[in-house]
């Protein structure tokens, strides 16, 4: 295996810190995107942006980057630019070893972590900035909206890609854990008019919306409802003063599944829940049930799973295969029919004032990314060194 030199490694906090410090919640990914615009334009690349801003209503779309192999077999190495909202700026520290935020906010290595590796493994191989072309052609794509249940990569354009697999670095959990399995997701949007009333003098002649979700509500099944399936009561909203019977209520749920078939089920469940509701308490319904985002699982002898358990192998770490409840950008990919896998980054407590990650965690999955190159060329160049069914 080739591991990442000493200037490598710190040329990747370098760029870590440098994209941390940079704000790019959701739909707002323009600074990000155009600081890694220039980055890789001074590396030689040429960078293509999509028109998913417009998708997603964002001021910035998807970017594209290719680098040319020594095989015309090509494989992409995906992250996303976007964070959940912050609290507060990021000013990102390394103490003992450990990069935090020195805000009470988010530090955004989720997913800026995979996004500064990303950029480090172009360098490595980008001949214009010095670097020698890689075994196997490398594709980088860098989504917006990853966090608003994958707008960006779903509305990415597949079919650009030249890619026979791809690996994504987008689970926050220890090095080595290798996603098999992701849910189904599915939106719920209700919302709920009654008729308002005088609270204190006509209470009788008004129909409370809240009270008819309150009584769907509580008829629905929350949290783990088994091993493979969460349901979850997210937000609700409604009524106007204090002394008025609330005409109208908003609720949004959502439920996910690793089987399909049961996802649509207690989706249809809930649902049925607001309409009895509603019924009851003589109030009108309009929901909106909306699939966010397909489930997937891994065959065992999925090619990218197969690589990526051989790189992590090669950098001592043990492979752990899991099913996850989450989702990434490899949940887009797959049903767009380019097999992906997503990989453990070392990242803790995202999306929490208290998220950090390890030095450690980043230079070796710059070693694990850097293996996958290498890995990737023996299995879809050599015949005779392509994974064979359940092996490691």
């Amino acid at each position: 295996m080739t591991r990442a030199r000493g200037t490598e490694r710190e040329r990747l906090h370098e760029t870590f810190a440098a994209l941390c410090r940079i704000e790019s919640p959701s739909r707002h990914e323009r600074g990000c995107a155009d600081w890694l615009t220039r980055e890789l334009s001074a590396m030689g690349l040429e960078v293509h942006e999509d028109d998913a801003a417009a998708a997603v209503g964002g001021d910035a779309g998807n970017l594209h980057v290719r680098i040319p192999g020594a095989s015309d077999t090509s494989i992409l190495f995906c992250a996303h630019m976007d964070t959940v909202p912050l609290a507060a700026p990021v000013e990102p520290v390394l103490g003992d070893g450990i990069w935090r935020n020195a805000n009470d906010a988010i530090l955004g290595a989720d997913n800026k972590s995979a996004v500064a590796i990303f950029t480090e493994v172009a360098r490595r191989f980008a001949v214009a900035a010095g670097g020698t072309p890689p075994p196997i052609g490398l594709e980088f794509v860098f989504t917006v909206c990853e966090e608003i249940s994958l707008l960006g990569s779903a509305a990415f354009d597949s079919a650009r890609l030249r890619s026979s697999c791809g690996f994504v670095f987008d689970q926050a959990t220890a090095i080595g854990e290798v996603v098999v399995a992701s849910p189904t997701h599915y939106r719920i949007l209700a919302r709920l008019r009654g008729r308002a009333a005088h609270a204190g003098v006509h209470p009788e002649a008004g129909r409370s919306a809240i009270q008819a979700a309150a009584r769907a509500i509580a008829a629905m099944r929350l949290g783990r409802l088994d091993e493979r399936t969460t349901a979850n009561l997210a937000t609700i909203h409604g009524g106007t003063a204090l002394n008025v019977v609330p005409e109208h209520c908003e609720v949004a749920a959502e439920v996910r599944s690793l089987d399909d078939d049961r996802a649509a089920a207690i989706a249809t469940e809930m649902i049925d829940h607001l309409q009895d509701g509603a019924d009851a308490g003589e109030c009108d319904l309009d929901v909106n049930l909306e699939r966010m985002f397909q489930g997937y699982r891994h065959p065992a002898n999925a090619l990218p799973v197969q690589i990526a358990e051989r790189a992590l192998g090669a950098c001592g770490h043990a492979p752990r295969r899991i099913a996850s409840g989450g989702a990434s950008d490899v949940n887009s990919f797959m049903l767009d029919g380019l097999p992906a896998v997503c990989l453990a980054d070392g990242v803790q407590a995202n999306h929490t004032s208290e998220e950090r990650v390890s030095a450690q965690a980043l230079e070796d999955m710059l070693d694990v990314a850097l293996t996958i190159v290498e890995e990737s060329a023996r299995a879809l160049t050599d015949p005779g060194d392509r994974p064979g069914e359940g092996a490691p």
